[in-house]
């Protein structure tokens, strides 16, 4: 039996509304993380917080602004080590005064000396789910908490408490694995949002006299023929980024730098050509440093490394199935 036709256009009405609502619920929790990301890089600011991860806590001071679309940023130990990271733009510059050395090397221009944080998008929402929590005072400011859940094991997940300005004041990392244990957190004690912030908060106040500069520079590309190299398994979701070869100090030769990500998480893949051309077995290493888990073993006489923000699962996986391939043959067709 069809409705009277006076009921329809409500029920049309009551069953829209509900869609919407839906559609609201779903984007609230994106409509914060957008608000955070625009503040991380878009604010001048500058604050203290701790820095939790494997038992040891880190008090480090960050210095951020933008002017003129350039990112300058200063990231301070504050444990008395004096070491520090200064960014101007792409430029990334490591200064460790205790071994007299500065390393310099090229960042993302999107990135952020404080974490890396996650991004709201379709490919995102696949392999995470993100929702919104109850408001939160976290050190007399109040915050929304919002949540980003992993779908597997492959992954970590966030806890962030932001607040009106969309700052982080607390990001937690942890491990669905693991009963959703908390494998790092960082906790702002001070942050203050400036109008103003000088040229001179971004100049070392240190002596580099002396000082043995290493640089990440791209090697020359490797001879017609020669050998590439892929993970051969890959987590749902992940996918290369980048492919460069790069010198690196401290190494024998050129190195295969691979990033492989699902656009939150992400795994480099060090190879070193001919590392240890007589290795027949592979000599694993592991070790865990906070949420990044360090991988080596021997594939074909290479050594390679991984090192990622993810799951010892993750990292060991994609490691263990990187494989050489070999050059295409050529096209005999004219």
């Amino acid at each position: 039996m069809r409705p009277p036709r006076h009921i329809r256009p409500s029920l049309l009405g009551a069953a829209l509304a509900a869609a919407l609502a839906g559609v609201a619920r779903a984007a609230a929790p994106a409509v914060w993380l957008e608000r955070m990301n625009h503040a991380l890089t878009h604010l001048d600011y500058q604050g203290t917080f701790a820095h939790w991860q494997s038992g040891r806590v880190q008090m480090l001071r960050i210095i951020h602004r933008m002017k003129n679309g350039v990112v300058s940023e200063r990231l301070q130990s504050l444990d008395g080590s004096g070491r520090e990271l200064i960014r101007t733009g792409t430029r990334l510059t490591c200064y460790l005064p205790d071994r007299h050395e500065a390393l310099v090397e090229h960042v993302p221009p999107d990135s952020s000396l404080i974490a890396t944080l996650p991004v709201y998008d379709r490919h995102i929402a696949r392999f995470y789910a993100i929702h919104e929590g109850p408001r939160l005072r976290v050190d007399r400011h109040e915050t929304r908490l919002i949540t980003v859940m992993p779908r597997d094991r492959y992954r970590y997940g966030y806890r962030l408490w932001i607040d009106r300005a969309g700052m982080p004041l607390k990001i937690q990392l942890w491990n669905v694995d693991h009963g959703g244990q908390v494998v790092e957190q960082i906790a702002f004690a001070t942050l203050t949002i400036d109008a103003h912030i000088p040229n001179s908060a971004f100049t070392p106040h240190l002596s580099t006299v002396g000082y043995r500069w290493l640089r990440n520079r791209a090697a020359p590309p490797p001879p017609s023929g020669g050998l590439s190299w892929i993970a051969a398994w890959l987590p749902p979701g992940f996918h290369m980024a980048t492919h460069v070869v790069q010198v690196m100090p401290g190494a024998p030769g050129p190195v295969d730098h691979l990033v492989y990500t699902d656009g939150l998480a992400s795994v480099s893949v060090f190879i070193e050509r001919h590392a240890e051309p007589r290795a027949t077995h592979p000599a694993i290493e592991a070790a865990h440093m906070g949420a990044s888990y360090v991988f080596s073993t021997i594939v074909d006489g290479h050594r390679v490394t991984a090192v990622g923000q993810a799951p010892a699962l993750t990292v060991r996986s994609i490691a263990s199935s990187v494989r050489a391939v070999p050059p295409a043959a050529p096209d005999p067709t004219p």
